[in-house]
C-alpha cells in the first residue's frame, strides 16, 4: 500500500512563509506527477501546483510568483514553498501523487490526509 504524509502546516501571519512537504512511502511503484491542492471551508478542492517527474511545473494563476513547487525523485517527496501568504490562502492543503505500480499499466491517484494552513491578518 502507498501512503502520502504531509507536514509543515501551521499558523502564520500575513506576509509570512511556510514550507510544506509530502513523502510517499511504500514499494513497487513509480510516481509520474505530484501536486498540491487545497480546500477552504465551504469551497471545492482546487489546484495549487503540480510537477512532473521531469520537473515541469504548473501553477494556479493566483499563486504563481508566490509559491514554488519542487520534488526529490530519489526520496519520493514533493515540497511547496509558500511566500507572501495571504489570509485567503487559509485552507487544508492536500498532497496528490499519480503513480503506476510495477507490472501494471494502470495509473492510480493517491491523496494525503491534509495539513492545515492558517494565515492571520
Amino acid at each position: 500500500q502507498v501512503q502520502l504524509v504531509e507536514s509543515g502546516g501551521g499558523l502564520v501571519q500575513a506576509g509570512g512563509s511556510l514550507r510544506l512537504s509530502c513523502a510517499a512511502s511504500g514499494s513497487g511503484f513509480s510516481i509520474n506527477s505530484m501536486g498540491w491542492y487545497r480546500q477552504a471551508p465551504g469551497k471545492q478542492r482546487e489546484l495549487v501546483a503540480t510537477i512532473t517527474k521531469g520537473g515541469s511545473t504548473n501553477y494556479a494563476d493566483s499563486e504563481k510568483g508566490r509559491f514554488t513547487i519542487s520534488r526529490d525523485n530519489a526520496k519520493n517527496t514533493v515540497y511547496l514553498q509558500m511566500n507572501t501568504l495571504k489570509p485567503e490562502d487559509t485552507a487544508v492543503y492536500y498532497c496528490n501523487a499519480g503513480l503506476r505500480r510495477y507490472g501494471s499499466p494502470r495509473l492510480y491517484d493517491y491523496w494525503g490526509q491534509g495539513t492545515q494552513v492558517t494565515v492571520s491578518s
